[in-house]
């Protein structure tokens, strides 16, 4: 790992620090919740908008159309082009109005 330092006192590493962020993923064919990891500058629709074709999923959970669970992963490749929506859970996440947690 090399880390640099410019004249301001700012460094600068080849290490890019990533936030996990617990959410549901609805595919086409499938629900996914687990985490991503978000750079501490970016949102989360920031990192679904990179080019990159796949976005990783981590301690992932796969449920079927009737709420069945399929698969467990720790690490699981989502194509981005199958994402129908993506929600964040947990204590982050705005609760919608009238659930019950």
């Amino acid at each position: 790992m090399t880390i640099e330092y410019d004249e301001n006192g700012k460094f600068y590493t080849d290490v890019i620090s990533k936030i996990p962020v617990s959410v549901m993923i609805q595919t086409v064919t499938h629900r996914i919740h687990g985490n991503i990891h978000v750079s501490q500058d970016r949102r989360i629709k920031d990192e679904l908008d990179l080019p990159d074709k796949f976005i990783a999923v981590t301690e992932a959970v796969i449920y079927s159309s009737d709420n069945q669970i399929l698969y467990q992963a720790s690490f699981l490749a989502v194509r981005r082009g199958e994402i129908v929506w993506v929600m964040p859970v947990g204590e982050n996440a705005d609760s919608p109005k009238g659930s019950a947690e």
